[in-house]
């Protein structure tokens, strides 16, 4: 445990779900843990008990990607911790793999409608129909930008093209559109929706004042920090305000709040996990300013910065969107000017370190 996560607290120790099983957090609220094949190895899924036109059942909040073991684990759960009842609808955060690669087969599975926000449910339709997205000759510009620009990186990004779809394959044609402080009737309780931006195009948390608890989904967790990127569909983006905004909007919550993150143990502690946020990437700020300061740096540049420890590619692509995210701020507050020099690569320095 570091310094920082020293400062929260695990009202549930260090016992984690077994595969297969839940443990529960509240009343009529189960935990859900499954591994991942990447080196962030694991997602905490929720189970909700929840009744709808007088049907008893359940909801499911956020899914894993599309993989075997994962239905495999989905039907153990099934058997063992639905007490015989059905699933009644799919909530899913946002739109990132994790948390919506098996949504069509749990709708499918229990004839449940998708619960999402309207942007990341169009998003997902867009980026699981095998359109330039994510990655191919778009991305890949994208990134030679910014810097990223050697061949290797060029042909592994042309490669993988299929790399959205082979984790989320379809999603649901039909949705609940989820909206800022829409409020759902979960069983006896009542859930806030809370939206958030910077990480994905419309996250959407949920909150629970008479349990206390909130699903932070990857907006609020408790070790590490968000990735907060800028993509090439919208390439002028100022990702991190975004983000500092929407966590900014968790202050109003209680600070007995008990978060249920996407990643990590649940905790108590909102308030000051949200101050180590900012108080990261203010650190983060001020080293890029201070390489931008010395010369005129590329997102390529600035990553051994932000970063510094051996990225992997897969790490490198989420890598180069922070940097230059980290990068935008600057400029869009006007600290750092951009330009584009004659290899058309995008430098940000500041006005001093420009001069002769």
């Amino acid at each position: 445990m570091n310094e920082l996560e020293k400062q929260l607290h695990y009202p549930l120790g260090e016992a984690l779900p077994e595969p297969g099983h839940c443990s529960t957090v509240a009343p009529g609220v189960k935990w859900i843990r499954m591994s991942l094949p990447f080196v962030l190895n694991h997602i905490n899924l929720w189970l909700l008990r929840d009744a709808i036109d007088g049907v008893e059942g359940w909801s499911i909040v956020d899914c894993c990607i599309h993989r075997e073991d994962a239905k495999a684990q989905w039907e153990s759960l099934f058997s063992n911790e639905l007490d015989g009842l059905p699933v009644l609808r799919v909530i899913v955060t946002h739109m990132h793999p994790d948390h919506i690669g098996l949504a069509h087969w749990l709708c499918e599975r229990w004839d449940a409608p998708l619960y999402i926000s309207a942007t990341d449910f169009l998003v997902a339709h867009m980026a699981c129909s095998g359109q330039d997205t994510f990655s191919g000759e778009r991305t890949a510009a994208f990134y030679a930008a910014h810097g990223l620009n050697d061949a290797q990186t060029r042909a592994k990004v042309m490669d993988r093209t299929s790399y959205f779809s082979s984790l989320v394959p379809s999603v649901p044609d039909q949705h609940h559109r989820l909206l800022d402080g829409l409020t759902l009737r979960i069983g006896a309780h009542a859930w806030t929706c809370i939206s958030g931006y910077g990480h994905a195009p419309e996250h959407m948390a949920l909150y629970c004042q008479e349990l206390g608890l909130l699903i932070g989904g990857d907006m609020m967790l408790p070790r590490i920090s968000t990735n907060v990127s800028v993509y090439e569909q919208e390439p002028e983006a100022d990702a991190l305000k975004l983000f500092l905004h929407s966590i900014d909007r968790f202050k109003a919550l209680p600070a007995s709040t008990l978060v249920l993150p996407s990643h990590g143990k649940p905790f108590t502690g909102l308030h000051i996990r949200i101050q180590q946020l900012h108080d990261h990437h203010d650190e983060r700020l001020q080293e890029v300013m201070e390489a931008c300061t010395r010369t005129p740096c590329s997102a390529a540049d600035v990553l051994p910065v932000l970063f510094k420890r051996p990225l992997d590619f897969h790490q490198t692509t989420f890598a180069i969107g922070e940097a230059v995210a980290h990068l935008h701020t600057l400029w869009h507050r006007g600290d750092l000017v951009r330009q584009r020099s004659p290899d058309g690569v995008y430098r940000f320095t500041t006005s001093e370190s420009r001069r002769p």
